[in-house]
This record gives C-alpha cells, sequence and structure tokens, in this order.
C-alpha cells in the first residue's frame, strides 16, 4: 500500500468522524491504489461501492488538504465519478 493511499485513510477518517456519511464510496488513485469509505470511515480496501471517484494522486491530494474542490474538479475533468451521483454530492460535503 503506498504512502498516498495510508495518509488519505487517516485524514479521510478525520474528515468523516462526526458525519452523517452513510453509504460506500472508493477513492481510486492513479497508480496508488484505492481507499474505501462508508458509515465506519475510510480504509485501504478494493470493495464494490456505490460511487467510484478516480483521480491522479496530485488532484486526490489537492481536495483532501482543501485546496482543490471536489465539484470544481469534477467540472474540469480532472475527477471522474462512476456510480451514484447523490452519494458523491454527500461525500463532497464531508470533504469541503
Amino acid at each position: 500500500m503506498s504512502d498516498i493511499v495510508n495518509e488519505a485513510v487517516v485524514v479521510l477518517n478525520e474528515k468523516l468522524a462526526g458525519s452523517d456519511f452513510n453509504g460506500t464510496a472508493k477513492f481510486d488513485i492513479e497508480g496508488e491504489g484505492t481507499v474505501m469509505m462508508d458509515e465506519n470511515g475510510a480504509r485501504a480496501a478494493d470493495e464494490e461501492a456505490d460511487v467510484t471517484l478516480s483521480a491522479d494522486a496530485e488532484t486526490f491530494q489537492s481536495i483532501l488538504e482543501g485546496d482543490t474542490n471536489p465539484t470544481s474538479a469534477f467540472m474540469t475533468g480532472k475527477l471522474k465519478i462512476d456510480g451514484d451521483m447523490g452519494m458523491a454530492m454527500k461525500l463532497a460535503a464531508v470533504l469541503g
């Protein structure tokens, strides 16, 4: 597992703590690995999810650090979303 994925798990668990996110989402980080998120938090795993968000490591880190808005990243083609768009919007609210 890459350092980027491990770091993402820590940051995402902080962001998900206390949120009411109640679906499943997967971040697919190009060349690094995948992170699963659900009501229990984030973990390094590759499982079926309601929505899959794909981005390169640079875009993903920028979103996690709050420098890039997930919606803007999607609109500019840096973030790809496959699956439940409503779930993606819920996740964007948690990450924002």
